[in-house]
């Protein structure tokens, strides 16, 4: 392991998670992620070069604005340090300083959709391309990237077809199928239909609880969720795979 290429990948990472808090917020507003630049959401002051360093001014500043004193929410300092740890596994997974780029931009996007479609449930599909645009380079297989997540999505949307046609409702939408696309081609086709049943399993608990109460419960982060599992950790899955069916 070569601990300069993790600290790079690393620090890069950190910085993303920064942009990421930008996109979070402005992307559901429909706002520009350029103009104006950052400032405070509460009195729309400026901040200095010195109030946007990721992860430290937070603790700096102690979590409140420098000019008005409001907090800041804690969302800034745990996106931008778990996109810096998603960076510095990617960069571990995949040995590779570039694929560690690429992977952890992959994980990094998923958790910017998690994150909105947690909170707004919504799903821009300007993230989720960018998604599905990353993972077809997430490994040095492009080509078989390519297919498995045309393969994955198509099955996606015959899916979607049979069950909504069945059910007489919608029962997936575009984000869902571009989703399933990023999924086949970071894991491929087997061990995408694992991250599938591992997200179904995953969201059970939370289904049941929201179906008493009568919420709406966003799927994405769930997906996000199992495919992180499965990539991170797939020589157990594939093990698995051949204990249960040789």
């Amino acid at each position: 392991m070569n601990y300069y290429e993790l600290g790079v990948v690393t620090l890069f990472g950190l910085l993303i998670g920064s942009f990421l808090n930008v996109l979070i917020i402005r992307i559901p507003k429909e706002e520009s992620v350029v103009f104006p630049s950052s400032h405070c959401v509460s009195c729309g002051e400026k901040l200095k070069w010195y109030h946007n360093i990721p992860l430290f001014s937070w603790i700096f500043l102690k979590g409140k604005c420098a000019f008005c004193g409001e907090k800041i929410s804690v969302q800034y300092p745990l996106v931008e340090l778990a996109t810096a740890v998603l960076f510095a596994i990617s960069y571990l997974k995949t040995g590779d300083m570039v694929f560690g780029f690429v992977v952890g931009g992959v994980f990094a996007t998923l958790l910017a959709l998690s994150i909105i479609d947690f909170k707004y449930l919504e799903v821009p599909d300007s993230l989720n391309l960018l998604a599905l645009t990353l993972s077809f380079a997430s490994s040095i297989h492009i080509v078989d990237n390519f297919t498995n997540a045309l393969l994955f999505a198509g099955g996606f949307s015959f899916l979607r077809f049979y069950v909504s046609y069945l059910t007489k409702k919608e029962a997936m939408g575009e984000a869902d199928i571009m989703i399933a696309g990023t999924i086949g081609a970071m894991v491929g086709v087997k061990l995408g239909l694992v991250v599938v049943f591992l997200s179904a399993l995953l969201a059970l608990p939370v289904f049941l609880i929201a179906g008493k109460k009568d919420m709406e419960v966003p799927f994405i982060p769930f997906l996000a969720m199992a495919l992180f599992i499965v990539y991170f950790f797939d020589g157990f899955f594939k093990n698995l795979l051949v204990v249960l069916y040789g």
